[in-house]
């Protein structure tokens, strides 16, 4: 059952005829990030095959919401959200903390609204969570959007490893 929001958007939650569609808008939002961290010359897309498959299985969980827009031919857009329980802290009290994975709109649908529309229904799905902090890691041309939604820089330094 579509979601209408201010802008007019329909959302729905995907389903598992989406699968194919999720993995063509998640490389569409790597190539927009570019650069050899997103894009490494050694990778074969076996990336997407492996996507397939825990999409799969995320849709059948209560800690993830994939909510996506139709467009004319597949979806025009979609957004991924999870919710992680962490070991509550007195600046995390109940420890949930939302994580939003990707907001992707393919070119032809873009500029009309569907990232708000998408953000905005991951953020009330978060809100029914109780998630304690809601994280993401903004592209240069979304982080206007999330900001305007009410995200700020984050407190914590953000370090990586990879074994």
């Amino acid at each position: 059952m579509p979601q209408r929001t201010a802008e007019h958007t329909d959302i729905r939650p995907a389903t598992e005829e989406d699968i194919a569609e999720l993995v063509r808008l998640r490389a569409l939002l790597f190539e927009d990030l570019g650069g050899a961290y997103f894009n490494p010359s050694s990778g074969d897309g076996s990336w997407q095959d492996a996507l397939a498959v825990v999409l799969k299985e995320q849709l059948a969980t209560e800690g993830t919401r994939i909510l996506v827009v139709d467009g004319d031919r597949g979806l025009a857009a979609c957004a991924i959200g999870s919710v992680e329980q962490r070991l509550p802290g007195p600046h995390l009290c109940n420890g949930r903390v939302g994580l939003v994975i990707g907001v992707v709109t393919d070119p032809a649908h873009r500029r009309r609204g569907h990232s708000r529309s998408l953000m905005r229904g991951l953020l009330d799905w978060f809100r029914e969570r109780a998630v304690a902090r809601v994280d993401l890691y903004a592209s240069h041309e979304g982080e206007p959007l999330y900001r305007d939604l009410g995200f700020v820089d984050h407190p914590d330094p953000a370090l990586y490893w990879r074994p």
